[in-house]
């Protein structure tokens, strides 16, 4: 008979994988001597993923699986905290220039513990202090039961489905772990990791940080653990909450038990004994701090004796047995010699502060990131001012602020576009800046800055389908000189590729006679590919898979599109009607002078209003759909009209390519009606489906009808999944009709 009380093979094969996957994690992220390599690792954690989802029964929210983020949560709850989580008090080492002694504060507690616990001489610990968000995370019989921020130091914010995510964090203790053990710590955002993703950020034209901690606060607030997972956090344990367990008397004590229990802690720890080794400490961590991996303001100091601290307390706010010494940010004065302009991946022109060299927290800073026109203009940065620099986050070089009084008399505002020409640095394309966006962008499809990213989109699967060419192979096309943009994959020959070398000069690693074989077959089919294909795969601004689709309805071929009168009639009734609401003598911003004023701009108002109406006469036929509308228009017809547009449709015909809509509309304004039963209706689609988005979208439009990717008042139907949202909310207040997919069905029997 079956031992009911054994585990199943399946159930011991699971904990056995998250153990090893767990010690794996511990030792990738909190002791940097990883044992395996990263696939080796990616196959035991995709085995322990089917195991799961083949054993749903043996879920377990623990599981390194649960790390990559669930489902987002409604809001955060509160949570009280075992014991009130208190801040400490900031001691601030003064302005060296306007006194003998910069660390007066600091003695000044030293000499407090003195007299209050009688003696001269007291034991302290010294440590960085990190530059992160205070955390609790509390474990039960060695499982994490939940973290939560320290809020009010009363109650805090659940955030237990964030931390969850964070891979440092020990979510099953090793060992015989205490029944209960709260630690007290830091959630921050590694030096380089920040860097990276503040220049991802700035490359997609998105507001960068302003440091670590404002990155980590945010992202902790995020609903949603997956976006949270993608964020590169971490964990360091300093201080100890709540606690049953085996009793500890010293701070060594504590630091030994997060050893045991492999919790991540924070280093170095240094003990002094007297006043001067305080200093002394204090000094070193200064010295050591610019190389730590974390940003640091300062150094904490605590009583070591855990018995001399229940001795001191604590005040309302802050115990008496510990304090924050906070150092002065080095900063540094210097002259902005020149502002040049750098183009990203994505497209985004970045301005970067050219400086005379100075040497700012351990190395010499020539460069400094001034973000986007906004930053420059907000600070009123300016070609020739003497500037201070200070780093960011310990790392990142930035300008903070003008000197006043050093501005050279001649010196101009600073403007991005005046600054380039109109023009991007690195192709002579235009560029253009997105409502809502800071960032000014090229917009042209063949600029060498963009070629890695541009070719990737291009060979992407709903744009042209190019087997094989993903990242990597962009990557190896471009630094080994073989493309320099798209087009230029269909001038590749199959013995180019196979010997292309996806590796190093040292390690290489060759591409192959099979898969250049599949890509020339794929480059092929390309060259057939409908119009709508080719023009997303182009990826202009504001042209997303719909636009293109609506696009390539409304026109032929790419040199039609070129000249469209739609589009240009579109761009011209979007400015009048601006010009319209600012000649309006009701606009209250800026109410006609006098009754003559009103006569003339009512006069105005009404010759633009007549110009829109017949615009919009014209326009009626074609029954544009919203998904290309006066943004789009002005971003297609402004890349067409520049040199590198131009430049596009020659090196086209010169291909012998010649992309043709596969839905043109048989004349323009008459859509094909015959026997379709959803011809001229426009629908959208929102919530999970039977079947995927792109299969419905298909047979929508199989139908004969328009597929649009936003609600509107010229939507004819909702077709509305579990959930839906805002699209659902848009729906009803517009009343426009929402249909689920049996009703959908009942319309359309043979879908």
């Amino acid at each position: 008979m079956d031992d009911l009380f054994s585990q199943s093979p399946a159930s011991e094969k699971i904990d056995a994988l998250r153990a090893e996957i767990r010690r794996h994690d511990e030792l990738y992220y909190n002791r940097a001597t990883p044992e395996i390599s990263d696939a080796d690792y990616d196959k035991l954690f995709r085995e322990l993923e089917k195991l799961e989802e083949a054993h749903p029964e043996l879920a377990d929210p623990n599981s390194p699986t649960q790390r990559v983020g669930g489902d987002p949560i409604e809001g955060f709850t509160q949570v009280k905290h075992l014991v009130p989580m208190l801040s400490i008090d900031d001691v601030f080492e003064l302005d060296p220039e306007t006194t003998d002694t910069p660390e007066s504060e600091l003695i000044e507690f030293y000499q407090r513990l003195r007299k209050n616990l009688g003696r001269d001489d007291i034991d302290v610990t010294v440590e960085p202090k990190i530059d992160g968000v205070a955390v609790s995370l509390v474990y039960r019989h060695g499982t994490l039961d939940y973290a939560a921020t320290r809020g009010d130091g009363e109650t805090g914010d659940d955030i237990t489905h964030n931390v969850r995510t964070i891979r440092s964090v020990p979510l099953e203790l090793p060992g015989e772990a205490p029944e209960l053990l709260e630690v007290r710590g830091e959630i921050f955002m590694p030096n380089e990791a920040f860097a990276a993703m503040n220049a991802e950020r700035d490359e997609q034209g998105l507001p960068t940080f302003a440091n670590p901690r404002n990155a980590t606060a945010g992202t902790l607030k995020q609903l949603d653990p997956k976006k949270v997972a993608e964020r590169p956090l971490a964990f360091l344990a300093h201080g100890l909450g709540a606690y049953e367990g085996p009793e500890l008397a010293t701070e060594d004590g504590f630091a030994a038990l997060l050893e045991k229990l492999r919790i991540p802690r924070n280093e170095p720890l240094i003990h002094a004994t007297d006043l001067d080794k305080l200093l002394e400490a204090i000094g070193r961590i200064d010295r050591e701090r610019h190389d730590l991996d974390y940003g640091t303001d300062g150094a904490v100091v605590k009583v070591s004796s855990y018995e001399e601290r229940r001795t001191l307390g604590f005040r309302s706010r802050a115990p008496r047995w510990a304090a924050a010494y906070k150092f002065r940010p080095e900063q540094k004065e210097t002259l902005l010699k020149a502002v040049t302009v750098q183009v990203g991946r994505t497209g985004v022109l970045t301005p970067v502060a050219e400086l005379e060299p100075v040497l700012v927290s351990g190395t010499t800073v020539s460069r400094a990131t001034l973000h986007n026109e906004e930053e420059i203009q907000r600070k009123d940065v300016r070609i020739g001012d003497t500037v201070l620099i200070e780093k960011a986050g310990e790392i990142i070089p930035a300008v903070v602020k003008v000197i006043d009084g050093k501005r050279p008399p001649d010196s101009k505002s600073f403007s991005l576009f005046d600054h380039v020409g109109g023009k991007c640095p690195s192709c002579g394309g235009p560029i253009a800046k997105e409502e809502g966006f800071v960032a000014w962008r090229c917009g042209n499809f063949e600029c060498p800055a963009q070629a890695v990213s541009k070719i990737k989109q291009f060979a992407s699967r709903k744009a042209l389908d190019i087997d094989g060419v993903g990242e990597t192979v962009a990557e190896a096309l471009v630094s080994r000189e073989l493309c320099s943009a798209p087009l230029d994959l269909f001038a590749l020959s199959e013995e180019q590729l196979a010997n292309l070398n996806l590796g190093s000069d040292d390690e290489p690693r060759r591409f192959g006679e099979k898969n250049a074989v599949k890509v020339m077959a794929a480059l092929e089919r390309a060259r057939s590919k409908p119009l709508d294909r080719w023009l997303f795969a182009m990826g202009i601004r504001h042209v997303g898979e719909s636009a293109s689709k609506e696009l390539s309805r409304l026109h032929r071929t790419l040199p039609e599109l070129a000249s469209s009168p739609i589009l240009m009639a579109l761009r011209e009734s979007a400015k009048l009607e601006e010009e319209r609401k600012a000649v309006s003598p009701r606009n209250k911003d800026h109410p006609p002078a006098n009754d003559e004023e009103k006569e003339h701009r009512q006069q105005e108002h009404d010759r633009l209003k007549e110009r829109i109406t017949e615009l919009a006469d014209q326009l009626a036929p074609y029954q544009v759909s919203p998904d290309v509308g006066p943004v789009a228009a002005e971003s297609v017809l402004a890349f067409f009209e520049s040199d590198a547009g131009s430049h596009v449709l020659k090196r086209i015909d010169e291909l012998g390519l010649e992309p043709v809509s596969g839905n043109h509309l048989p004349e323009p304004g008459k859509a094909d009606t015959s026997d379709m039963p959803l011809a001229g209706k426009t629908i959208v689609i929102t919530g999970t489906l039977s079947m995927g988005r792109d299969e419905m979208k298909r047979l929508l439009e199989s139908k004969g009808a328009k597929v649009s990717g936003s609600v509107s008042k010229n939507t004819d139907y909702l077709v509305a999944g579990d959930g839906g949202g805002s699209k659902r909310d848009k729906a009803e207040k517009l009343e426009v009709k929402i249909l689920n997919e049996e009703e959908l069905r009942d319309l359309v029997p043979d879908l």
